[in-house]
């Protein structure tokens, strides 16, 4: 569209403002909506970096008036339109609230790359380690994250944020049963911090897959059976000091491509 041009609401009962607070209140919403709300220039500057295509833009009418270069992503949404500040602020799931922001349609599960390294995620809780393990892969060029049943909603509000716009650059599958693995080819690496080879002191399989189980309750056992080798990193500062998420940036670090 033209970027000159914005619709005005003002209406606080509007059915897109109400699609909007729902995808913010409840985490896995976008699978029913089929669209996801990126808040921030941040996350709507990583989408279109990747070439995702906005549905609609959403900004702020001081944010419209005084930012040229957002007023520019325009051209590139399907619609855009423009809000009283208050109004905007109703929308926001952030404690200061941003002046923009962007629905995009949610990706439907790809296949599997079976010849792809890819991080598996186990029933994994904490939506901020799963946005910062989702971050960690994009930064060791990992290309499918594969999150089992029961993991936090990979697009929720809190793991794009801390995600930081790594969402865009990977191949993610939700709701996986460890069967769903089988056609991987590479090698299953599970953490742990028990037994096994120890990183740094074993030669590991690369390139491989590596599975990050529950915080609390760790990998689930039929997934389990499905590795070839456990992996445990030392901690002579003391044992199980890491979080899952630190984990994660350690183990793909040992096993990147160079």
């Amino acid at each position: 569209m033209n970027h000159e041009e914005a619709e005005r609401l003002s209406a606080r009962d509007n059915p897109l403002l109400q699609r909007i607070r729902k995808l913010g209140a409840e985490p896995a919403a976008y699978r029913k909506l089929g669209s996801i709300w990126l808040e921030g220039d941040h996350l709507v500057d990583a989408a279109l970096r990747r070439r995702w295509v906005l549905e609609t833009l959403v900004m702020t009418e001081s944010a419209w008036r005084e930012r040229v270069d957002w007023r520019l992503w325009a051209d590139q949404a399907q619609r855009c339109v423009q809000l009283p500040e208050p109004l905007f602020r109703s929308l926001s799931t952030l404690e200061s609230p941003a002046r923009i922001g962007a629905l995009v349609r949610c990706p439907v599960n790809a296949a599997l790359l079976p010849d792809q390294p890819a991080l598996v995620l186990d029933r994994l809780q904490d939506a901020g380690n799963v946005g910062s393990i989702l971050r960690s892969a994009a930064a060791f060029g990992v290309k499918q994250v594969l999150a089992l049943k029961g993991t936090a909603a990979l697009w929720s509000p809190k793991v794009l944020r801390a995600g930081m716009g790594a969402h865009f650059a990977m191949c993610l599958v939700e709701g996986l049963l460890p069967e769903d693995l089988a056609p991987l080819q590479l090698p299953l690496l599970a953490t742990s911090s028990h037994a096994g080879l120890v990183l740094g002191e074993s030669e590991l399989p690369r390139p491989c897959n590596w599975v990050l189980g529950h915080e609390g309750q760790g990998i689930d056992a039929e997934l389990m059976a499905r590795c070839s080798h456990t992996v445990s990193i030392p901690q002579p500062g003391g044992e199980e000091s890491l979080n899952v998420a630190a984990a994660a940036a350690i183990c793909l670090f040992a096993t990147r491509s160079h």
